[in-house]
């Protein structure tokens, strides 16, 4: 606008407009990677255009087991209710066949008596309830078999031992889905951020782990994997890199006694796909850490694993967590409002493998934080001063606002008496 009235030469206009689009730096947006694993341990994976469906159905225990609970509720109806019409379309046959289902034949005399295979069953309904009656094993008494057909005596045999397959498979399936090991795994909690600080004089990454429940993880270990896109020597792009990395476990046998919250450490040495990464540098890293804990349930003794992961974005460099368990009347308490707080402390921000080459950097940083805490003390100690210096001024004051004045009284005699009030 002011160019156009030629108050400022356009010129001059483009050129300060140039000026300040290269004085803004420019942030694009990192194209979020999709995790591979998780946070609630799911694994972020589609499996696309199988053609060997059949394969499922060979192992048609587990595809029952881990279809949805809808899926099994609707297979476990359906299968009841079929084999019962399957069997009571075969009862009616039997009894249409040895002619049960004449009218005649309840006219019968005492000398020429008639006796069907099953009875009370002159109808498909009729033969639906007993059918019912025999694979339940409910029997109401009002029909029954007699021995007059050795056929009935085989589909009776028959339709037992379909019911007792039908009724193992089902509950087995629904009580091996109640029972799952992922069921148990919902109790084994991680902490949402893991942090990178230093541990007896090394960096190290760190995540928390503990289980809610009181029954123990037996024989629980931990294992980190580092996933991430790797190109070979050769040009060969493999999308999904697994690498395992240590864990810093003082015991030979690496499991874990997880009876309270732990915090496992990894240790960034020479052996750890973090040891060029620097604090600058992780942001623009892309890497998931996969942290999987296996163990046997102590309760039913089935093995359960609990996964979760972490990618740069939700690692805190410079800070540690708090501690959690104290010791209260005599027990340990552990509080789980502050599983995943962390505070700041003190961290050189270079990379493990600088931090090894000059190990100087640690001391600088150490004596930092010294002063830094100490200044911080200073300043902390001097504004207690001047705040109870204050209160102690305001507090002459008042006491000084208080005190009475003395009062002269003249007496008509013309003697002067002072009191005070």
């Amino acid at each position: 606008m002011l160019a156009r009235k030629s108050i400022i030469p356009e010129e001059y206009v483009l050129a300060r407009i140039a000026a300040e689009n290269l004085r803004k730096p420019r942030i694009r947006d990192r194209p979020r990677k999709a995790r591979f694993i998780a946070k609630n341990g799911a694994c972020n994976l589609a499996h696309k255009n199988i053609r060997e469906q059949g394969r499922f159905l060979q192992d048609i225990f587990t595809t029952l087991v881990d279809l949805k609970w809808r899926h099994t509720l609707v297979i476990f109806t359906m299968s009841f209710l079929c084999s019962w019409l399957l069997f009571a379309m075969m009862w009616w046959l039997v009894a249409f066949a040895h002619g049960d289902m004449d009218p005649s034949t309840e006219n019968t005399t005492n000398s020429t008596k008639w006796t069907p295979c099953v009875t009370c069953v002159r109808s498909f309904t009729s033969a639906f309830l007993f059918s019912i009656e025999v694979q339940v094993t409910i029997g109401f008494g009002g029909r029954m078999m007699t021995e007059e057909c050795p056929l009935a005596i085989t589909v009776l045999i028959l339709q037992n031992i379909v019911g007792l397959i039908i009724n193992a498979v089902m509950l087995g399936c629904i009580f091996m889905k109640t029972a799952q090991a992922h069921r148990r795994a919902e109790t084994l909690i991680f902490s949402r951020q893991a942090v990178i600080a230093v541990r007896n004089g090394k960096l190290c990454f760190m995540f928390r782990v503990g289980d809610l429940r009181k029954s123990m993880i037996i024989s629980a270990s931990v294992r980190i994997q580092v996933v991430r896109k790797t190109t070979t020597p050769e040009g060969e792009v493999i999308p999904i890199h697994q690498v395992d990395i240590p864990v810093d476990n003082p015991i030979e046998s690496n499991n874990i006694f997880l009876v309270a919250p732990l915090i496992i450490c990894h240790v960034i040495d020479k052996r750890s796909p973090l040891y060029d990464i620097s604090a600058s540098d992780l942001a623009l890293q892309d890497l998931e850490l996969i942290v999987i804990l296996e163990g046997v349930v102590e309760t039913t003794g089935i093995t359960t694993q609990a996964r979760t992961s972490y990618v740069a974005e939700e690692i805190l460099w410079g800070h540690r967590f708090v501690p959690i368990v104290t010791e209260e009347e005599g027990v340990y308490a552990v509080d789980y409002s502050k599983f995943g707080n962390t505070v700041k402390v003190a961290a050189p921000r270079c990379s493990a493998r600088e931090l090894d080459e000059k190990p100087s950097i640690l001391i600088q940083t150490l004596q930092k934080s010294e002063l830094s805490h100490q200044n911080s003390l200073r300043k902390r100690n001097s504004m207690r001063r001047n705040n109870s210096i204050r209160r102690s001024n305001s507090m002459r004051r008042t006491n000084s606002s208080l005190i009475v004045p003395k009062v002269q009284f003249i007496t008509p005699e013309g003697s002067q008496s002072a009191s005070e009030t």
